[in-house]
């Protein structure tokens, strides 16, 4: 069983297309770039937003955008956002039931933290710091210095056509209505 799934996967892969992106990207066009569900993009991107990560606009040239900088913006503070803080261990204080303290557990068994706990919150706080040390810009980083260079451009000249698609459909829908 995964920790964090395909939600946390697929918002910091978006996040990506935004870190020097300076024009507002749809969650529609984020999500077919990457062929990844729009549905599952839209209901999470307002999640970051409300956390403070992105600012929304609206409009045909409207989307989302990072709302500070990519280095500002720590890959906890993004999985935070999307599964909310989720406890890596929850322990069941097993230590506690043997059938040998026949319901009645001695005080050693059950002082202090339970041990498999506590290399269970060591974990976590490991994991956390980790997260909380990387940035939307240390994962860009790694990124576009695998990516050939061409590559980004690419990726701007799709996201710049889908505004200007976006655009003709509204005007042709226009005088569609106005004909009627």
């Amino acid at each position: 069983m995964a920790l964090y799934g395909a939600s946390t996967e697929y918002i910091l892969h978006s996040l990506l297309w935004l870190v020097d992106n300076p024009e507002p990207v749809s969650s529609l066009d984020l999500a077919e770039l990457q062929e990844i569900p729009a549905a599952f993009v839209a209901k999470l991107l307002p999640k970051l937003e409300k956390a403070g990560l992105l600012a929304a606009s609206e409009g045909l040239k409207g989307g989302y955008r990072l709302a500070r900088p990519a280095g500002e913006i720590t890959v906890l503070a993004v999985v935070d956002a999307v599964e909310g803080q989720k406890s890596l261990f929850n322990c069941q204080e097993i230590r506690g039931r043997c059938t040998l303290f026949d319901q009645r557990p001695p005080e050693w068994a059950t002082r202090g933290v339970c041990g498999i706990h506590g290399v269970m919150l060591r974990a976590e706080q490991a994991m956390r710091q980790e997260l909380a040390e990387t940035t939307l810009a240390d994962l860009a980083r790694s990124v576009r210095n695998k990516a050939p260079a061409l590559f980004f451009g690419e990726a701007q000249s799709w996201f710049d056509k889908r505004i200007q698609t976006r655009r003709t459909h509204k005007v042709r829908q226009r005088r569609r209505s106005g004909n009627s």
